[in-house]
């Protein structure tokens, strides 16, 4: 039997709701550039995928 290991990130944002409501492109744009520079070089290290975004930035 061949297993994996998985693993659940939950994340917060401190002031989305005033960000958005401030800057919603600029803030969804943001938040979006800041998962491909920093999840997702290390989710590809380790051979990984996102399955199943939540939320409505991802």
């Amino acid at each position: 039997m061949d297993r994996k290991l998985s693993a659940i990130l939950a994340a917060d944002v401190v002031g989305y709701s005033a960000l958005m409501e401030r800057d919603e492109a600029g803030t969804f744009e943001r938040l979006g550039a800041g998962r491909k520079e920093l999840f997702e070089p290390e989710i590809a290290r380790h051979h990984g995928h996102i399955f199943k975004p939540g939320a409505r930035l991802f």
